[in-house]
């Protein structure tokens, strides 16, 4: 899968360097796989959410919350939020 953009997992691994090397793990079995949908993403990453469009995935032992919306179809996956669990609880990502 090609992921856009790095960037974001990477500013949120400067703040919380608690979760980058989580990050780095989810970063590399993306970019291995080549998933066709959501339930061969579960094999890999059992507790990813489908939400709405998006596909959330539980980072850091649940410390973190990444916002990824897949385009199968493409192999694209674009990183639309990394959240604290905190912030994720509180929606505004959803608007």
């Amino acid at each position: 899968m090609h992921i856009i953009t790095r960037k974001r997992l990477n500013d949120f691994a400067k703040v919380h360097p608690d979760c980058e090397a989580s990050l780095v793990q989810w970063f590399k079995e993306m970019r291995r796989a080549n998933f066709s949908n959501i339930q061969e993403v579960r094999a890999i990453f059992p507790h990813a959410d489908k939400v709405g469009k998006f596909t959330v995935f539980n980072i850091g032992g649940n410390k973190a919350r990444l916002i990824a919306a897949i385009h199968y179809n493409r192999k694209k996956v674009y990183i639309r939020h990394v959240l604290t669990h905190v912030d994720y609880d509180k929606g505004a990502w959803k608007k």
